[in-house]
């Protein structure tokens, strides 16, 4: 008997529940009381308070029975513990950087790395800064500068890799500013703040040899390298017969160091890095984390995050695995799509990202469409999301206000734990937002800090 081979149209999770978490249902009366008494701020959200939290990726993941195996026979010692260099050993094949910084988290790496190479004056390019990266450049005195493609801000394009760098943009940006008041070039893989877009490996090549041509530092930011890497392996032409370790390997390749949030592509629930190849530079920074984070074998992680992050880089490039994350994001967007809602397309590697631009015509970016949208969500459906958008990015360095490039909600699928009930549960919710999108009003905010002011401010609805 001859059977045709099975091919299934149904998203299987690679991997079996064997521990489950319960959540918490509210009403609709709940949710706006809820809402009202966060000042209309979802990081101000209790979690219990939330059906389905994409707020973030970050450290949202669940670990593996491995993950966990490691963490049992972790190695607390203060100094020269063995979960430091198994770590420094998984860190070095992947990226072959040879100094390794452990922190407590990516942004610990970004003050680190910033405080001791940005001056006042300085220009750092990247593709497109994120959030907490912006924040230490311009804490450093230094000008964060966004240089992606065109295409990275045209959420209906479908460019295959939106998130690369201009690279007309970058040499011009070298010339005005001058090599010496430029300490690094930066990229970030994928560009979170562009809709999680991937950078191309010709991109991330060409990027790296005007940063030797000028003899200027080249870094990745690298808190999604593994997406990455499978987005390159499944688009770009010469790749698709490779493993997304060895693409991963040729990635870091160009680099001369990264940062690396372990919350992400890392699996682990905290923990992040700074690996480079510089001795003076690494022997500065290590002076740093001493002061800041802790001793240099283990500087902000205990001996188990160590642990559960070597694993976990290896997880997070195993094929069955992103081949899931991946579809399990375009099956979302293939239903959002359909219904006509705006999104970022092509979908990327952790997020479906709203276009509430467009979804929001009548909101003007001084009354922040996409922070009504989002919350939008949590009073309909308990789905908590991020607005990317004039809250985050609008106030500048001087105290103006001036509206983002784009207004987004990002959606963030915490790694290995949402099913595909789920995400037809979250296609409804988002759904039914858009078809009262005329309801809608503006906000505008109370209070809140000069930087980062999205994670603390209060903001008050503005009646239409």
């Amino acid at each position: 008997m001859k059977l045709k081979e099975f091919e299934s149209d149904t998203i299987i999770e690679p991997f079996r529940i064997r521990s489950v978490e319960p959540v918490r249902f509210t009403s609709m009366e709940e949710r706006e009381r809820l809402l009202k008494e966060a000042g209309y701020n979802p990081f101000l959200l209790k979690a219990d308070d939330v059906l389905i939290d994409l707020l973030t990726d970050s450290g949202t993941g669940a670990m593996s029975s491995k993950q966990w195996a490691g963490m049992i026979a972790s190695d607390e010692s203060y100094a020269g513990s063995s979960s430091f260099y198994k770590l420094e050993s998984a860190v070095r094949d992947i990226t072959g950087f040879k100094h390794l910084i452990p922190t407590h988290q990516g942004r610990a790496a970004e003050n680190i790395f910033f405080t001791t190479i940005a001056r006042e004056g300085d220009v750092i390019p990247s593709n497109t800064h994120f959030d907490t990266t912006r924040a230490h450049v311009e804490h450093a005195g230094a000008e964060a500068r966004d240089l992606v493609i065109a295409e990275g801000r045209q959420s209906e394009s479908r460019h295959p890799f939106k998130g690369n760098m201009d690279l007309e943009k970058l040499e011009r940006t070298i010339q005005e500013a001058g090599a010496d008041n430029i300490p690094v070039i930066m990229i970030t893989v994928t560009n979170n703040s562009g809709g999680g877009q991937p950078v191309s490996m010709d991109n991330i090549r060409s990027v790296s040899e005007i940063a030797r041509k000028h003899d200027i530092p080249f870094f990745i930011d690298a808190c999604r390298f593994a997406e990455n890497a499978w987005f390159i392996k499944t688009r770009e032409e010469g790749f698709s017969g490779e493993k997304p370790v060895d693409i991963a390997r040729k990635m870091f390749s160009y680099a001369d160091g990264c940062t690396m949030s372990a919350k992400k592509d890392g699996m682990a629930n905290i923990g992040g890095f700074l690996a480079l190849n510089s001795d003076e530079l690494a022997s500065e920074c290590r002076n740093l984390e001493i002061l800041t984070e802790g001793f240099p074998t283990y500087g902000g992680m205990a001996g188990y995050d160590m642990e559960a992050v070597a694993q976990g880089l290896y997880e997070a490039l195993d094929s069955d695995y992103l081949r899931y994350r991946i579809r399990s994001i375009a099956y979302l967007g293939d239903k959002l799509s359909g219904a006509g809602i705006p999104i970022v397309q092509p979908t990327g590697g952790h997020a479906v990202y709203l276009d509430a631009k467009k979804i929001l015509p009548h909101i003007p970016p001084e009354r922040y469409p996409a922070w009504s949208f989002n919350n939008a969500l949590y009073l309909l459906g308990g789905v908590r999301g991020v607005e990317i958008g004039t809250v985050m990015f609008g106030r500048q360095p001087d105290g103006s206000e001036k509206p983002a490039a784009m207004e987004l909600v990002r959606l963030a699928f915490p790694r290995r734990v949402y099913t595909q009930s789920h995400v037809d549960y979250l296609a409804e919710v988002i759904i039914s937002a858009f078809r009262q999108r005329e309801q809608l009003g503006g906000y505008k905010i109370v209070s809140g800090p000069a930087v980062l002011r999205h994670f603390s401010a209060r903001l008050e609805p503005i009646d239409k």
